[in-house]
């Protein structure tokens, strides 16, 4: 697939891949600038909570260039379906909610999926 094909967001697939990889920015600026992103950590036991905010930090800025770049898409969308699940699984026992509206796992899940599509799509096109 050539550069320009890759960030043709009139194909649906690139665009779905561009909308999982973007949405991550919001989560990666969160967990520097806003204070409460570590109480959530605290709150959910993960310790010590400063490491594994950084490290999740970190994680989603990797899957968020890997995504935008189209780089080994089958591996990395899935390691963020991964990386969502754990952090839907968290939102549950945090708030013990499905609805998003209220602090619940519900757009960590929907996010996963789109996710996992992505990076199903990917492996039955390019494969690994």
């Amino acid at each position: 697939m050539s550069l320009i094909e890759k960030f043709n967001l009139l194909n649906e697939m690139n665009l779905l891949r561009f909308i999982c990889a973007v949405f991550f920015i919001p989560h990666i600026i969160g967990k520097f600038t806003v204070p409460q992103a570590l109480q959530f950590y605290i709150e959910v036991g993960f310790k010590p909570p400063k490491f594994w905010m950084y490290l999740a930090g970190a994680i989603e800025t990797v899957l968020t260039v890997a995504l935008l770049l189209d780089f080994h898409t089958a591996i990395f969308a899935f390691l963020a379906f991964i990386h969502l699940i754990v952090a839907g699984a968290s939102i549950y026992k945090w708030k013990k909610s499905w609805i998003w509206v209220i602090g619940g796992m519900e757009f960590c899940i929907f996010w996963a999926i789109c996710c996992l599509v992505v990076a199903m799509h990917a492996y039955r096109t390019v494969g690994l």
